[in-house]
């Protein structure tokens, strides 16, 4: 009987400190553009040794690009709590304008960037999409059968 009770208590123990523990990663506060840009100016500082101007330069580049990033999470947001579902032409149209806009970045950080800084940006850059696209194939498909099919598709 002492074996039993203990384990229940250890069950139940262990399911209300994983339940807690994801019922916080939901409410994390989100932080400001402003926020979001000056850590990521300094990840890039560290990086690629930018000088001030430079930093200075990028700064706006950044801010825009972190408030387009909001807007359009508030936007897909609010499409998945009405249920609907955006058009071909829609989808067309969005992935359209993000890709201009990757370009357009590009663009100016090849501007403001020296040959090597430029390198080792796209390297960075490749990496973190590799890294991006590899969580999403992950949420995609989960761990099943299909993740793997997936996984040899590729």
């Amino acid at each position: 009987m002492k074996k039993l009770l203990t384990v229940l208590v250890l069950t139940v123990g262990f399911t209300v400190t994983t339940q807690a523990q994801r019922g916080d990663k939901g409410k994390r506060e989100q932080l400001s553009v402003e926020q979001q840009t000056e850590l990521e100016v300094k990840k890039m500082t560290l990086k690629l040794d930018l000088t001030e101007a430079q930093q200075n330069q990028i700064k706006p580049l950044i801010a825009k690009k972190v408030a387009d990033r909001k807007k359009i999470w508030a936007k897909r947001k609010a499409m998945k709590q009405s249920g609907k579902k955006a058009t071909t032409d829609e989808r067309y149209a969005m992935k359209s304008k993000m890709l201009d806009k990757q370009i357009a970045h590009k663009a100016e950080m090849k501007r403001i960037l020296n040959e090597q800084q430029y390198e080792r940006y796209e390297k960075m850059t490749a990496r973190k999409m590799k890294r991006h696209k590899k969580k999403g194939a992950h949420k995609k498909f989960g761990k099943g059968k299909h993740h793997k099919k997936h996984q040899e598709e590729k």
